[in-house]
């Protein structure tokens, strides 16, 4: 999870790009807490969000806002084509195979900790390097979605 405005424009900008599916994630190092009333109103306006991206759009599909959870309990949940964004990884896009569907896990501000990005790979998500340089969560999550679909199509 982005803080503030950062988090609306990306429900924004990822529905435009095509995604299906939108899960905020609270991490160690998240600087957004949210809980109770909050969780659930900040919930129903990024889906406000997502719904206002669609009609501009013209999509006729409607990608789901989940409400916010843990990491561990996003790692239980069953994927396909797990990656994790890690400015450490060797792995790029050029050494994944093609894929028509993925499952992007993209840490907050600070990044995602040590032991985090090792319970995702423990998991079933392959650590994946987007290039150089150390980008920002809403500049990550655009690239590595802009660059999956260069490479493998809408």
């Amino acid at each position: 999870m982005a803080k503030g405005e950062k988090m609306d424009f990306l429900m924004q900008k990822t529905v435009e790009l095509g995604v299906n599916k939108i899960i905020p994630i609270m991490t160690e190092r998240c600087v957004v807490k949210l809980s109770g009333d909050k969780l659930i109103k900040r919930t129903k306006h990024w889906q406000k969000i997502a719904i206002g991206a669609c009609e501009q759009l013209g999509r006729s599909v409607i990608p789901e806002v989940v409400s916010p959870i843990d990491l561990d309990e996003f790692l239980q949940q069953p994927t396909v084509n797990g990656f994790v964004l890690h400015h450490r990884s060797e792995q790029t896009l050029l050494d994944v195979a093609v894929v028509n569907k993925a499952t992007i896990l993209i840490g907050p501000e600070g990044g995602l900790g040590e032991a985090e990005i090792a319970q995702a790979t423990k998991s079933v998500y392959q650590s994946l390097l987007l290039g150089s340089r150390v980008l920002r969560t809403e500049t990550a999550s655009l690239v590595a979605i802009a660059n999956m679909q260069l490479l493998w199509g809408s």
